[in-house]
């Protein structure tokens, strides 16, 4: 894979602890160093203390990428799109991992573990960390988001 020197920090709710799990293997399988900063279970936890986790790493400069995961990713999504420089999509389909990358320069992948099939959901993470960033207008367009 592409970007599998970048590492990754991974994080979800209980609802979306197998479909964490899932992309877990599949990262390490493919190379690619996993931090995972929870939850560890099926016990019933806020999905915002793992977003907080995963997003405020990447804001910081700690990661370049991560991943979050609940239920249906909207609550994951909204956490992290909180933190400044993190321009987290929320993606269900293949298309919208390329183009989140390609267009939007997206540095955290967000899916939602009860409404995305694990196959799927490997694809949108492969598709997701293999596209780069187009830049040039785009790029201007995102330079927009730090002035807010």
């Amino acid at each position: 894979m592409e970007n599998s020197g970048t590492p990754i920090i991974i994080g979800s709710d209980h609802a979306a602890f197998p479909m964490k799990e899932t992309v877990k293997k599949f990262l390490s399988d493919a190379g690619i160093e996993v931090t995972d900063a929870g939850t560890s279970g099926l016990e019933s936890v806020d999905y915002s203390d793992f977003g907080i986790k995963v997003a405020g790493a990447v804001s910081s400069g700690e990661f370049e990428r991560g991943i979050l995961i609940c239920g249906t990713g909207l609550g994951m999504s909204m956490v992290a799109n909180r933190f400044k420089h993190v321009r987290a999509a929320l993606c269900g389909d293949i298309f919208s991992a390329r183009m989140s990358r390609l267009h939007n320069n997206a540095n955290i992948l967000v899916m939602g573990g009860r409404v995305t099939g694990e196959a799927l959901a490997i694809e949108i993470v492969k598709t997701w960390l293999e596209t780069g960033f187009e830049g040039g207008r785009h790029q201007a367009r995102l330079d927009k988001f730090d002035m807010i």
